[in-house]
């Protein structure tokens, strides 16, 4: 990709996601990550002094909704788009937000992969400037945006039983082992692991050896200690 990289900032009020969005921002060729913030407040500090193209933008902050956050920039003549970073699923929120510069939803948890596609689309539609010659040509630009169909989960493992799962490894300040999540959730202790796996694989998790216990050690699984 040619001429000036596009910049982001990332807004999101867990550190941890913050550091990693960050990092995945950086490894998408043509965007650079101009900042971070884990507030609304924060991040008008930083769009009130650094140029901003593209907000990576938490829907949950602590001071601010999301989208009140991204009308109270418009009124302030601030003009970055908006790609919502966020786990909430109210299509109404949805519809709210595409009045208000919200080119994209990424739907945590998520992999590097689907962020990349995500930045990746909207290169290419603010690429697009000239006037156009046809209707055709108009739907490739708008086109870019569109996301191609979810990617599948593994075999076996369920959006749902994913979704539970994440809470449950998100409200554990100390972690939980397979077992421990089996429980939580209400799954097999063979197929918890098969989660914790692809959350781990996703980068949105870690994993680390529980010692102090006789024969092989336990594995704790901890949410935003991936790689």
């Amino acid at each position: 990709m040619t001429g000036d990289p596009i910049r982001v900032l990332v807004v999101e009020d867990d550190p941890v996601a913050a550091d990693a969005h960050v990092l995945y921002v950086g490894r998408v060729p043509g965007f650079t990550a101009v900042g971070k913030a884990h507030t609304g407040a924060e991040a008008r500090r930083v769009l009130d002094r650094t140029p901003v193209d593209l907000l990576l933008l938490d829907l949950h902050l602590p001071d601010v909704h999301g989208l009140h956050f991204a009308r109270s920039l418009r009124a302030a003549g601030h003009q970055a788009d908006v790609i919502a970073v966020t786990s909430a699923r109210d299509l109404a929120v949805v519809r709210e937000g595409v009045s208000l510069g919200v080119v994209q939803y990424v739907l945590k948890p998520f992999t590097f992969a689907t962020l990349r596609d995500r930045l990746t689309r909207y290169a290419e539609f603010r690429a697009a400037v000239g006037e156009a010659s046809g209707q055709d040509e108009v739907d490739r630009a708008l086109g870019a945006l569109r996301a191609p169909s979810p990617a599948a989960l593994p075999k076996g493992l369920s959006a749902p039983t994913l979704e539970r799962v994440t809470v449950a490894l998100r409200e554990s300040a100390q972690g939980l082992t397979a077992a421990a999540l089996a429980e939580t959730v209400g799954i097999s202790r063979i197929t918890a692991r098969r989660y914790l796996e692809h959350l781990v694989e996703a980068g949105t998790a870690g994993r680390s050896p529980l010692y102090g216990q006789v024969g092989r050690p336990e594995l704790v699984y901890r949410w935003g200690r991936g790689r």
